[in-house]
């Protein structure tokens, strides 16, 4: 694999680290800026609609720019917003920083699993996009309990300029590492990447995204009641608990990867079915502490498993301008994170039990993979030819007989 993987993996590293870090720090943000808990959870929705409104804008103000400077421009954007929610002398500065800082993230992963699969043969496209994620589940382990721990005991503050040094460590790298060669200007421009999104099959890969990952979303907001509720773990256990979670995720991620490129359709179906079995064994699991730990890993390995190939899906369906759509499907993953939320939230309001939402995530994949099934039933009817397009093959054959007497 190319050494360029490596660059992209750093941005996503920093990305990955900046979007969940939030989670663990805002006890700390909230008490230095005397809000409530409540209010200081609006800096993740901040962030989750840059990312929302970023991915598609930003891809399309620099369709015709070249990926490498594309690239580099977004991670300074991240660098930036990031600078400023650490300076920031206010919630409300801080609130406007993070969605600033929300705003590359999806159009640096549409851009750049477009980068990575142009680095590699097509038979290893799937892989180079998991290498690329690779950084955003690696952050999962090592990046966001560090940043934590640093904001817990130096500051937030201190935070947000660390995951800036990691922003300028990615632009160096994009620019050692990547030749502008590997990256020349997309021919297509914004019309080529628009007539790519009017494409019903790149519309069901995108709500194959939402739906799916809206399962592991619906589970995974309300893990720490989950595992303090039902298994028994102490507060204190549920960073490491989180940790492996990204383990699993990393994991599953290097086995879509490798898998999607020899089948791309059976590991998204596989992923989905497994992301089913686990959710549903949630309630079963969460009874003892070990089964618990297991449970966590395996939903990171089954939900993870599907990332590379929904990712490719979404840009082999839009192939003439897949910069948009692939940015386009980080937008996907971002309303599949409020959605699958949302969901969870409504079981568990509704008085089913602490792993309501684990049930609840469950049928969600059940309907990602009916979104999926209808998305390969369209793509089937695409590719095959229609009986008149048979026939008039078929009259261009020449008859054998015919051939004898013409001789």
């Amino acid at each position: 694999m190319p050494l360029a993987l490596l660059a992209l993996a750093v941005g996503a590293f920093g990305l990955g680290t900046t979007e969940f870090v939030m989670m663990g720090l805002l006890p700390d943000v909230a008490d230095d800026l005397h809000i409530s808990i409540p209010t200081a959870g609006h800096l993740v929705s901040a962030y989750a609609l840059g990312v929302v409104i970023g991915a598609p804008l930003l891809a399309a103000l620099t369709a015709r720019m070249p990926r490498r400077t594309v690239l580099i421009s977004l991670m300074a954007l991240f660098v930036a917003g990031n600078a400023l929610s650490a300076l920031a002398p206010g919630y409300h500065w801080l609130l406007a920083a993070r969605f600033l800082s929300g705003l590359p993230h999806g159009a640096f992963f549409g851009v750049g699993a477009v980068v990575a699969t142009g680095l590699v043969a097509p038979e290893r496209k799937a892989r180079s996009v998991s290498l690329m994620f690779m950084g955003l589940t690696v952050a999962n382990i090592a990046g966001v309990p560090v940043a934590t721990l640093t904001g817990q005991h130096l500051g937030w503050r201190a935070t947000f300029l660390g995951v800036s040094l990691i922003g300028v460590a990615a632009m160096a790298a994009l620019a050692l590492l990547i030749r502008r060669t590997d990256t020349p200007a997309p021919v297509s421009g914004l019309r080529g990447e628009l007539t790519a999104l009017r494409s019903l099959p790149v519309w069901l890969a995108l709500a194959t995204t939402v739906v799916g990952f809206g399962a592991l979303f619906s589970a995974y907001s309300y893990i720490t009641p989950m595992l303090t509720g039902s298994a028994g773990y102490a507060d204190s256990d549920v960073t490491l608990l989180l940790a492996l979670f990204g383990v699993g995720a990393t994991a599953g991620n290097l086995i879509g990867g490798r898998l999607a490129d020899h089948a791309m359709r059976g590991t998204l179906f596989g992923g989905l079915a497994s992301m089913v079995v686990v959710l549903l064994l949630f309630p079963a699991l969460m009874h003892t502490q070990w089964s618990a730990a297991l449970a966590v890993t395996l939903l990171g390995v089954a939900a993870f498993v599907t990332g590379s190939p929904l990712q490719l899906m979404v840009m082999e369906r839009a192939a003439a301008g897949p910069s948009l759509a692939s940015s386009a499907n980080q937008a996907a993953f971002n309303l599949a994170n409020a959605g699958g939320a949302w969901i969870g939230g409504v079981a568990l309001a509704a008085g089913f039990g602490t792993t309501s939402p684990a049930v609840a995530g469950a049928a969600l994949a059940v309907l990602g993979l009916g979104v999926a099934s209808v998305a390969f039933a369209v793509d089937r009817r695409g590719a095959a030819p229609s009986a008149g397009q048979e026939r008039v093959v078929a009259s261009h054959v020449p008859d054998p007989t015919e051939l004898v007497r013409s001789s």
